[in-house]
């Protein structure tokens, strides 16, 4: 079993920086600004044979009640109450404060066993004499940012945390279906075959500011995991917690809201809080697209959704804040013939009223996780597809260019996620775009793919009569 370690200290003494350090990766935003980090943040990760459940921890402040810094403190207490070994940072060159004291008593009083580590220890820097008045031992010298003494605190963790019996293989996922082309030898048995894989389900929040994503994602997984409140921008960086959807295991990411990029440039913090939401969105089976209903589809979300549908992800919309929206009568209906007008794309992707704060239509965005989460697995064989092809061409022939008919001849499903066809035939570099989106829309209709864009790639056949080169 992992050890829980949670990483606990005042704002900017590098509990961040040590966090990514521990987890071998750029897991939480790091910058000068004191509070960057607002949400406790959970990974498993394996350090010099150390199993362990990293948790990042926002600074340890006082506020007045109902402040963000407040609300940051309550995230951070609940950390310690989950973490089985803490891991106090004090800051070398800053000396003891009055705020160490006072996390120093809470640590104590946890009853769990403490570390103390002294960080920003380069140099000729050393741990600071009245560190041994908290009560918490020696300190160690460290420095998260140049790599020092971390074998002194691997040493201090041993007794704490199980050393693994060797390596772990990494299963992780990391696009692994991109290069998967057809072949005979993939060819499935059935007309239709959803393809799901063992490891659990990624599913992202996405969406402007202050369209309530923290506050869904507190929901779904019934509790208090994200900082939520009224203050647009309060998630910086994206938070991941286990989920369970029906019988479906969830890894589910809550990410900071995108702003349009002209109002983001040159701010280097939400900068960074932009490209852990890309990153997210990047690393998603599935995202959910959420929406304000009292201001829906305004350009931005239209940018973010054809940014989804561009990554090739499956994508789900939730209108929230429905339980705002005065004149519901027909509203959803509008919303639908707005969506498949503005992003043909992802026509027909579920729609879903939504109140992230009474939990109304929670129960229906899980069964439309599922159903995009099947459309954007499925595998289709390649005699379904060209019976499906043949209708089709009946119904609507292709194009004469330059007085010859495009010809297609047969149509293939080169890869899943998402479905990716690959169309034969003579001329097909000439096929209308509009074309396309008539083969994609009864693709749609005929295997229930909705939910998930559908990629299209041409062959064209060589012409034996044409000259050698």
């Amino acid at each position: 079993m992992a050890l829980k370690l949670a990483i606990v200290g005042r704002p900017n003494v590098g509990k961040s920086r040590l966090f990514n350090r521990l987890a071998g990766r750029t897991a939480a935003i790091v910058h000068d600004t004191p509070g960057v980090t607002r949400d406790r943040q959970a990974v498993e990760a394996t350090y010099e044979g150390l199993s362990l459940t990293l948790i990042d921890t926002a600074g340890f402040e006082e506020g007045v009640t109902g402040s963000i810094p407040n609300r940051m403190t309550k995230q951070t207490l609940t950390a310690i109450a989950e973490a089985e070994a803490l891991l106090f940072l004090i800051d070398a060159r800053a000396g003891v404060t009055t705020g160490d004291e006072i996390i120093a008593e809470a640590l104590r009083k946890s009853g769990k066993p403490v570390i103390l580590a002294a960080n920003k220890c380069e140099g000729q820097v050393t741990p600071p004499a009245e560190a041994w008045g908290l009560g918490l031992g020696e300190a160690l010298a460290i420095s998260a940012e140049h790599n020092l003494g971390m074998e002194d605190l691997v040493a201090a963790l041993e007794p704490l945390a199980g050393v693994l019996p060797g390596d772990a293989d990494d299963d992780d996922f990391e696009g692994e279906d991109e290069e998967d082309e057809f072949s005979e030898d993939d060819e499935p048995e059935e007309d239709i075959v959803v393809n799901y894989l063992d490891r659990p389900l990624r599913l992202a929040l996405v969406g402007r500011p202050n369209v309530g994503k923290s506050s869904l994602f507190n929901n779904l997984l019934g509790e208090d995991r994200s900082l939520t409140g009224p203050e647009a921008g309060l998630t910086r960086d994206s938070i991941t917690a286990p989920w369970k959807a029906g019988m479906r295991d969830v890894l589910l990411h809550d990410t900071a809201g995108l702003r349009k990029k002209a109002r983001v440039a040159g701010e280097t913090l939400e900068e960074m809080s932009v490209a852990s939401t890309l990153e997210a969105i990047r690393f998603a089976d599935c995202v959910i697209v959420m929406i304000d209903a009292t201001a829906p589809f305004e350009k931005q979300d239209l940018t973010i959704a054809d940014l989804i549908a561009r990554e090739g992800r499956a994508i789900v919309f939730a209108i929230n804040k429905w339980d705002l929206l005065e004149n519901k009568a027909g509203a959803i209906s509008r919303m639908r013939e707005k969506l498949d007008r503005l992003l043909p794309q992802v026509a027909g992707a579920p729609l879903i009223a939504t109140s992230a704060r009474t939990g109304e239509g929670l129960d229906r965005l899980e069964a439309a996780i599922a159903e995009a989460d099947t459309a954007w697995n499925t595998r289709i064989s390649t005699a379904t597809l060209n019976r499906f092809l043949g209708e089709a061409l009946q119904r609507h022939a292709t194009p004469a260019i330059s007085g010859r008919r495009v010809r297609i001849r047969y149509m293939t499903q080169r890869k899943a996620r998402p479905p990716s066809f690959t169309l034969f035939g003579n001329q097909l570099d000439a096929l209308p775009e509009a074309y396309l989106r008539y083969l994609a829309n009864g693709l749609r209709d005929a295997f229930k793919l909705t939910g998930t864009p559908l990629r299209f790639s041409v062959r064209n056949s060589k012409n034996p009569y044409a000259p050698k080169k």
